[in-house]
């Protein structure tokens, strides 16, 4: 796996993350790409999760099961994102 495609698709999983949850306050640095997303972390809900799991199934083409461990797995950071991103994409 390529590790600056790897990282770019971090960064922008990070930005996507900030415009399609409204969070203004929080810079794309600010998010730590192994921090979970959920309760610690972000601190996101089920609300944000759904959103962000359109996100990028626009963005990337990727669909997610809504309810699904393999799911929640890919949403535990934005390391475990960017990695099913490109193994998508692959």
């Amino acid at each position: 796996m390529n590790n600056r495609t790897e990282q770019g698709i971090e960064h922008e999983i990070k930005e996507l993350i900030i415009s399609s949850l409204s969070l203004e306050d929080i810079a794309p640095e600010d998010i730590d790409s192994a921090a979970p997303l959920f309760v610690e972390g972000l601190g996101l809900d089920s609300i944000d999760a759904l959103e962000l799991g359109l996100a990028l199934q626009k963005k990337y083409g990727v669909s997610l099961s809504a309810d699904s461990e393999e799911t929640r797995r890919h949403f535990s950071s934005v390391r475990a994102l960017g990695e099913f991103v490109v193994s998508r994409q692959a």
